[in-house]
């Protein structure tokens, strides 16, 4: 684990937050009902979750560099966030509807909260840092939990 800044980190957060700031200015209608139910606990987890992984996504560099086998676990975090990418194309050119959050990309279940937390906690991977895992793992607890949830009332409703 070694501390730097980290422009690799600075390039997944942009990965992330570029579709979010798209959504956030037009979420679908219906998700501010379902967002209402959020467990508390879940919302804590991933509140907490955030601040840690952003924080860590940039403090936080491989003292390995680039090199083999290292370099794999980096490939591995930039395929998800590839594939978190497409899952937002997706949505946002099917129309934008409340579905179109929680539909799976193949066999991944809420692609748009479970493909970026795996590729943070790879990527923590990559850093060697246990702190950047941890961080990742708390954000998924409450990310993925709350996107589960939805998708169950969502599809109760």
């Amino acid at each position: 684990m070694r501390f730097g800044f980290s422009l690799v980190g600075i390039v997944f957060l942009a990965m992330l937050f570029v579709p979010n700031i798209k959504w956030a200015k037009s979420q679908p209608p219906g998700y501010g009902e379902i967002a209402m139910h959020e467990n508390k606990v879940l919302v804590a987890f991933e509140r907490v979750g955030q601040a840690l992984t952003t924080c860590s996504a940039i403090v936080f560099v491989c003292p390995q560099g680039f090199s083999f086998p290292w370099l794999l676990w980096l490939l591995a975090a930039l395929v998800l966030m590839f594939l978190y990418e497409v899952a937002w194309i997706r949505y946002f050119r099917d129309g934008e509807r409340l579905e179109g959050m929680y539909r799976p990309l193949g066999p991944i279940p809420v692609p748009i909260a479970s493909l970026p937390v795996v590729a943070f906690v790879l990527l923590g991977v990559w850093y060697q840092s246990p702190i950047a895992v941890a961080s990742a793992t708390i954000l998924g607890i409450g990310h993925i939990g709350i996107h589960l949830d939805h998708l169950r009332e969502f599809l109760a409703s």
